[in-house]
């Protein structure tokens, strides 16, 4: 078996009049509460206790390979992404070292699905949901009521849902307009060259 890599898989190409609209998945990776935005824009928060120690990585990948669209996922048997955008880890973070099992894992299941991903640090999907790349996450979730109408149950979903537009946006089939400005922001996260625009 071939190991996919990240900028080489098969993947369809963005939207156009006749063709299906692409689809993307918003992973915001934490040990103990995982957001994730689904294929179909509905929202979840995986959470795990401590006392499980790394059985917890577990739980999060099983959430990761359903909201992937593998077996039953949210869109149906092997429905799977265009896309899977993740918030990448922040440089010199007390909490990375922890954060980043679950990116290994995530990654991991990512690759082995053929999915490809971006990844996008949280002070660029600041700036891009707000226009101002600091300050705390109440900004992103009244940004996301304004552009949406839509209220999230915590700041793990609303970063997912963020990072489920971003790239959508990305695709060219953005969810919502946004400022230029603000759009142009999205050119400093690390995008996969195989996903046809």
């Amino acid at each position: 078996m071939t190991t996919p890599d990240l900028f080489t898989p098969e993947v369809p190409a963005a939207t156009t009049a006749a063709g299906p609209r692409p689809t993307v998945i918003g992973l915001d990776l934490s040990l103990t509460a995982t957001g994730i935005a689904y294929m179909d824009g509905t929202t979840a928060t995986i959470k795990t206790v401590q006392k499980d120690g790394d059985r917890r990585l577990l739980h999060i990948a099983e959430a990761i390979r359903w909201a992937a669209g593998e077996g039953q996922g949210p869109m149906g048997t092997d429905v799977r992404p265009t896309l899977a955008v993740l918030e990448d880890l922040p440089k010199h973070a007390m909490a990375a070292g922890i954060t980043g099992m679950v990116h290994g894992v995530a990654r991991a299941i990512l690759l082995e699905l053929g999915i490809p991903y971006a990844t996008v640090v949280p002070a660029t999907l600041k700036a891009y949901a707000t226009g101002k790349g600091s300050g705390d996450k109440t900004p992103m979730a009244m940004a996301a009521y304004k552009r949406t109408g839509q209220e999230f149950a915590d700041d793990n979903q609303c970063d997912a849902a963020w990072l489920r537009w971003a790239g959508l946006d990305w695709l060219g089939v953005p969810e919502f307009e946004l400022p230029k400005t603000q759009r142009e922001r999205l050119a400093k996260a690390k995008w996969p060259q195989a996903v046809a625009r």
